[in-house]
C-alpha cells in the first residue's frame, strides 16, 4: 500500500454535507458523481494531499443506506492506494484476510476497487484503490 486514498464519510444529504464540507475546507467539491452498483452518490474533496469522500445512499438498500441507519452519520471506510489491486488481494488473502470482494471492481473517481470484511481489520471497512488506466 503506497498512501491513504481517501477517507469515505456517510451521510444523510449530501447537498447539506457539500455545504458544510466546502465550508470546513474553504473550497468546494472538486466532483460529484454517482455509483450505480453501490447506490450511491458520492462527492469528492481535495485536503492537501488527501481527499476525502462523502457518500449518499441512493435507496433504501444501499450499503450506505443501511450503515446510516444502523450507525448514524459519520466515518465509513479508509481507502488504501495501491500498484496493483489484484496482486494486493491475493497478498491479503494468503494473510488471512477476509474480503468483501476477491475480484476488483469499478468504483468512483477512475479507480479500480475491493473491500476487506471489518471483522479482519478491528472494525475497520478498508477499500483497496488502483487507478484505472
Amino acid at each position: 500500500m503506497r498512501k491513504i486514498e481517501h477517507i469515505g464519510i456517510a451521510v444523510k444529504n449530501l447537498e447539506e454535507a457539500n455545504k458544510t464540507y466546502a465550508a470546513l475546507f474553504g473550497k468546494e467539491s472538486y466532483k460529484q458523481e454517482g455509483v450505480e452498483s453501490e447506490g450511491v452518490m458520492t462527492s469528492f474533496f481535495e485536503v492537501g494531499p488527501n481527499k476525502i469522500e462523502l457518500l449518499e445512499g441512493t435507496n433504501p438498500d444501499s450499503p450506505i443506506s443501511k450503515f446510516i441507519e444502523k450507525r448514524g452519520e459519520g466515518i465509513h471506510h479508509i481507502a488504501f492506494d495501491v500498484e496493483d489491486i489484484e496482486a494486493e488481494i491475493a497478498r491479503l488473502q494468503k494473510e488471512g484476510f477476509r474480503l468483501l470482494n476477491e475480484q476488483p471492481k469499478l468504483g468512483a473517481d477512475n479507480k479500480l476497487v475491493a473491500f476487506l470484511h471489518p471483522k479482519s481489520s478491528h472494525g475497520v471497512l478498508v477499500e483497496l484503490c488502483q487507478e484505472r488506466v
